[in-house]
């Protein structure tokens, strides 16, 4: 009888501590793409414009219930314009997805692979990742906020950092008000 209280006792105690000593899987969540979006908006001196361009894939990972980890790819050849209409909407698509900008027949897709994720607030992340943009990989860092199945990221990327200098006034004198300004914001709304 002891015996068996002695057996029962510690396979309570390894029992427990084998529950207490496990860790959380990780959960990997899909990104629904179809539901999902990616808004870009670039300044020049005379204004602005913007657009859309689609997400490939995409999926975010979390441990325990909080963001850990991400990867998405991006469509580069859905890069549309929405503030123009007709020919010079057209023209615009047509010069951002030619070698001038973004390349797209040589770089059809671009990619985010998440390095590092540490909570900043309830729900929201500051989330550092390596940013693919033809065939360029460099750091960026942006904010993620989570509210259940939704996230939303800001971001402001430097384009000339990634070989897109074209009408850039860090590169080249004398643009006047064909100036393109460096930075461009891009708003991602993902569902999952």
């Amino acid at each position: 009888m002891k015996k068996n209280l002695f057996a029962l006792t510690l396979a309570i105690i390894f029992g427990f501590s084998a529950t207490a000593t496990e860790t959380v899987e990780k959960e990997k969540k899909e990104v629904k793409t179809d539901e999902s979006s990616v808004a870009w908006k670039a300044y020049k001196v005379t204004g602005s414009h913007n657009g859309t361009v689609a997400l490939e894939s995409g999926s975010l990972i979390f441990d325990d219930g909080k963001l850990t980890g991400g990867e998405f790819k991006v469509d580069m050849t859905s890069m549309i314009c929405t503030d123009l209409e007709g020919e010079y909407k057209g023209k615009l698509e047509g010069h951002l997805k030619s070698d001038d900008f973004f390349g797209v027949a040589t770089h059809p897709s671009s990619s985010l692979v998440f390095t590092k994720v540490e909570a900043s607030g309830k729900n929201s992340y500051e989330v550092t990742g390596d940013l693919t943009i033809k065939g360029i990989t460099k750091p960026v860092t942006f904010d993620v906020s989570i509210y259940g199945s939704k996230a939303t990221a800001t971001m402001k990327i430097d384009r000339t950092a990634y070989d897109v200098k074209y009408g850039s006034g860090s590169f080249f004198d004398n643009l006047g008000d064909k100036t393109i300004y460096d930075e461009f914001d891009l708003v991602v709304d993902l569902v999952f």
